[in-house]
């Protein structure tokens, strides 16, 4: 299994980004409550998990014992253009740059929401 993360950057990177959609939109965390793994490959690349079952510290490395829903497999840079909010997350599930294991269409809908 990948380890948990090589550098803490990405984390952080979803941690901010997350945190402040979730703050400035609390529903939405109602809404998604699911549990998503990403995958992320490239310089920065790791195994970080968004729980989105929980009511805060949404972000974690602890990746032991958890049951992602899905894992979104994503480039590096790719990750970067979505929290940028540069890159369409349905446009890149779609073009196959964002990738769902298992696919799961509502998910990939949904995350406009918290990253578009």
């Amino acid at each position: 299994m990948k380890r948990a993360c090589t550098t803490p950057q990405r984390g952080s990177d979803l941690r901010i980004s997350t945190t402040m959609r979730l703050t400035a939109q609390p529903e939405l965390q109602q809404e998604f409550n699911t549990v998503i793994l990403f995958n992320i490959t490239g310089p920065n690349s790791g195994l970080w998990i968004l729980d989105l079952t929980r009511d805060s510290n949404w972000v974690s490395t602890n990746t032991a014992g958890v049951r992602p829903k899905t894992t979104v497999h994503i480039s590096d840079n790719d990750f970067v253009g979505l929290i940028t909010e540069t890159l369409n997350p349905q446009g890149a599930a779609m073009s196959g740059r964002l990738k769902f294991k298992p696919m799961n269409v509502a998910l990939a809908r949904k995350l406009d929401k918290l990253f578009g």
